[in-house]
């Protein structure tokens, strides 16, 4: 298969993807409408009672809406899109329409991957830009972020929620179900990731934890929800790769060999 055919067939899936309107219509609420929310209220309470919250932007307005993005409303986004790329062909029953094609399976699965990341980190790119305009817009007389900060901060949303957008896909291509994929992810990320990480007991074992791995990238303190775990860098790649080496592998195993 060349670079060609390759390109149309990630465009193909983007465009399969788009037309799942409510897949994106509720991945657009999700990331998005909590950033809204977060700074019209804070920039409400300060307008009414400047003494008692300080203004919503600034520097510490940006670490809190970058959480919102990059560890909690934005990787739900990606776990939506991921689980509509990695099992909508089989939910929609066109899988043995794409085998009999004569395409390889794993190139099916394949192009499932770039296509959920271009609307995934689509949707986050515009999260960051709201999150910058309240950072700055509802500042008032507290230090902004510098320009190098925004473009760690990108950086650091991007790979966040293009992890999680990677790991449903490949979780959503083993399953073939998008109801137990976006069930069980979400399970895992909300609940059970940060419960873990706060078990002190299980020493170094937490390091394993993929939302740990992530916060060490975040170039501000954003915390995961009370868990706080140091890690090496060399440690946080790891984990990261290894994430994503499982769960690539397991979708383009199961993608590989299930029935048509």
């Amino acid at each position: 298969m060349n670079a060609t055919i390759a390109a149309q067939m990630t465009g193909a899936d983007v465009l399969k993807l788009r037309k799942k309107v409510g897949t994106v219509i509720w991945a657009f609420v999700l990331a998005l409408a909590p950033l809204l929310i977060f700074f019209i209220v804070r920039a409400l309470l300060h307008s009414s009672s400047p003494r008692e919250h300080g203004p919503a932007g600034g520097t510490a307005g940006f670490s809190d809406a970058l959480r919102l993005l990059g560890l909690i409303f934005g990787p739900l986004a990606a776990i939506l899109i991921g689980a509509e790329a990695g099992a909508g062909d089989t939910s929609a029953g066109v899988f043995r329409d794409l085998v009999i094609t004569g395409r390889s399976r794993v190139a099916l699965f394949a192009s499932r991957v770039p296509a959920a990341l271009v609307l995934t980190l689509s949707i986050t790119l515009l999260g960051y830009l709201i999150t910058v305009a309240g950072t700055y817009l509802l500042a008032g007389s507290l230090s902004t972020p510098s320009f190098g900060l925004l473009l760690e901060a990108l950086g650091f949303v991007l790979l966040a929620d293009g992890v999680i957008c990677v790991v449903a896909v490949g979780f959503g291509s083993l399953t073939n179900s998008k109801p137990a994929t976006i069930t069980a992810l979400i399970g895992w990320h909300l609940v059970a990731s940060p419960l873990l990480a706060s078990i002190t007991y299980l020493g170094r074992v937490r390091d394993g934890i993929v939302s740990q791995a992530l916060v060490h990238f975040s170039p501000v303190h954003i915390g995961d929800r009370g868990a706080n775990i140091t890690m090496s860098g060399v440690t946080a790649v790891v984990v990261l790769v290894a994430w994503l080496g499982v769960f690539l592998a397991l979708g383009a195993w199961r993608t590989r060999t299930m029935d048509a």
